[in-house]
């Protein structure tokens, strides 16, 4: 059986650890928005007396960066480890993903392109002339849906062909260089101008999905849509919640009475009942709440709400001291601080990493909510009580910027990051 050992190599947010998932049958961690895959894993499948090793690297804008990921990226792709390079591309945002595709011609390895969402694309009228992009690229190309399965098994045959064949070294038309460098504006008028022989819009109407985008990230509603949203969050987390709650806590009630009156040893009745069960049932009462408020926002973060709320708060959060890309660890932070710390190593440079370390304590975790759901349920009434505890998690937010703030000014000081 003969071993392909495949590099995944694509921007954030193109479905790579999806279609990994999907070709081999892994359990990676997805998401609509960047930085969901931090460092490089690995899967496998078999096909054909195959057997594909599948390396799935963290989504990189360019090979030139220096962010954690597009460091872990450049460094296994120089180590020269693989056979093939599978260029995942988002085919309904395909000029902006071609400028790696292009740097990545200049490894000068076998590569195929993978157009990823094109189910996507057709939705929303895009149509891509596939030719004349593996004619100019000198690579094969492959419009899969990852989500779907479409076309994965005609992906692997191409992979197995290329990997077959005698590779013949492609005429290089960029050398990374800085910025203002000729080539580089050489470089982004070629995939300008390519883009638009390969895209075509079929219709130039704004389908339902732009309309609420430019809704969701306008200038004046949005902030204020998101702060509704998180609002409604909070008051469904406690309105949903008191349902299961009253049966949760009535059961529990009627187990310890019926201890009680089954068991005629007065002190193993007490222990049992007053100290087993009814502190399982303290614990368990509140968990409707904390599985509310975390199923919110996973919700949020499937529907790409959260990449675009990192959008609309860049801004605001730049004027903190804070990156845009802050906002996702800060908002895991509400969920959990660990993954939030985690997180934080999508952050650029080790400045923006610490100060967003030091604000994500501000933020109130998961473990705390039991502790606000009791409180608030024991002194508030519960029609309130979301007001309450949204008045919480608002204020912590508003401490913690004040924080960066002042650290941004002390001990944090430098140039702030694009």
């Amino acid at each position: 059986m003969k071993k392909i050992k495949i590099a995944l190599v694509g921007q954030p947010n193109v479905g790579k650890s999806l279609l990994i998932n999907a070709l081999c049958k892994a359990n990676m961690k997805v998401g609509n928005f960047s930085g969901v895959t931090i460092e490089k894993a690995s899967a496998k499948t078999f096909y054909k007396n195959y057997e594909f090793e599948v390396i799935d690297l963290p989504g990189t804008y360019s090979l030139d960066g220096y962010s954690e990921e597009e460091k872990i990226t450049r460094h296994f792709l120089n180590q020269n480890d693989y056979d093939v390079i599978v260029n995942v591309l988002d085919a309904t945002n395909l000029e902006r993903n071609l400028i790696l595709s292009a740097e990545l011609l200049s490894l000068n390895k076998k590569m195929l392109l993978a157009l990823n969402m094109c189910d996507e694309a057709k939705k929303e009228g895009i149509e891509l002339d596939t030719s004349i992009l593996s004619q100019e690229f000198q690579s094969q190309v492959v419009e899969i849906s990852a989500k779907t399965k479409e076309n994965l098994e005609l992906l692997l045959q191409k992979i197995i062909i290329l990997f077959e064949s005698k590779f013949i070294p492609r005429s290089q038309f960029y050398t990374p260089l800085c910025e203002k460098s000729p080539e580089k504006e050489d470089l982004l008028y070629f995939i300008n101008e390519l883009s638009k022989k390969i895209i075509t819009h079929k219709k130039e109407e704004r389908n339902l999905t732009k309309k609420i985008d430019a809704l969701l990230i306008h200038k004046f509603f949005g902030l204020p849509i998101f702060l509704f949203l998180m609002w409604l969050l909070f008051q469904l987390t406690f309105s949903l919640g008191q349902i299961p709650m009253d049966y949760i806590e009535s059961g529990f009630n009627a187990l310890g009475e019926f201890v009680k009156n089954n068991i005629s040893n007065t002190f193993i009745a007490s222990a049992l009942a007053d100290g087993i069960i009814a502190g399982v049932g303290a614990v368990i009462l509140f968990l409707p709440n904390i599985m509310i408020l975390f199923l919110g926002i996973a919700l949020l973060e499937t529907t790409g709400y959260m990449s675009r709320v990192a959008f609309l708060l860049d801004g605001i959060l730049h004027k903190f001291g804070l990156h845009g890309k802050s906002f996702i660890p800060l908002i895991t932070g509400f969920g959990c601080s660990v993954p939030a710390f985690m997180a934080t190593r999508t952050l650029k440079n080790k400045r923006d990493r610490l100060l967003t370390l030091f604000v994500i304590n501000f933020m109130s975790c998961g473990a705390r909510l039991p502790v606000y759901v009791l409180f608030i349920g024991a002194f508030f009434p519960s029609e309130k009580a979301g007001n309450y505890l949204f008045g919480i998690y608002i204020l912590g937010a508003i401490l913690g910027l004040c924080a960066a703030k002042f650290l941004r000014m002390t001990a944090f000081r430098g140039l702030d990051e694009p």
